[in-house]
């Protein structure tokens, strides 16, 4: 193989980004023996048109069950639906066999909510805007 082109870019095609997931999955697998990985998105709907709101999506992986977005509107706020959907959201993960459960979330979105239902801070990155951070918990599922 020769000496490969190093290119910077914005956006990457999906089929790009497939060459770089199913490679380290691949490699992954290799490792341990076996590919557990599974997507998982727990929403919020409405009943009759099926429209989505919001909710939350990640994963499950070697025992860890990651967060990777969570969004509700104003509107569903408060009102009990984000805990539902962190509930469902974990219940999943447990019943994937993980063990514990991981996510980031900036220090002016919610990581207070996410302390109220027992998740436990475990690091904290200055970004932008100055005085803001990247918030980094995990829950013992």
């Amino acid at each position: 193989m020769r000496t490969p082109e190093i290119v910077i870019q914005n956006h990457i095609p999906p089929n790009e980004a497939d060459i770089i997931e199913s490679g380290l999955n691949r490699y992954n697998d290799d490792i341990v023996g076996y590919a557990d990985r599974q997507a998982l998105a727990v929403l919020a709907r409405a009943p009759f048109s099926g429209e989505v709101f919001g909710g939350a999506y990640g994963r499950s992986s070697l025992g860890l069950l990651f967060l990777d977005l969570f969004h509700l509107p104003e509107s569903l706020r408060g009102r009990g639906v984000g805990s539902q959907i962190l509930t469902a959201f974990e219940e999943e993960g447990r019943r994937r066999g993980c063990r514990h459960a991981v996510l980031y979330t900036i220090s002016f979105q919610a990581p207070g909510f996410y302390q109220k239902h027992g998740w436990q801070v475990f690091g904290e990155i200055p970004c932008d805007p100055p005085g803001t951070s990247r918030v980094f918990l995990r829950k013992a599922l």
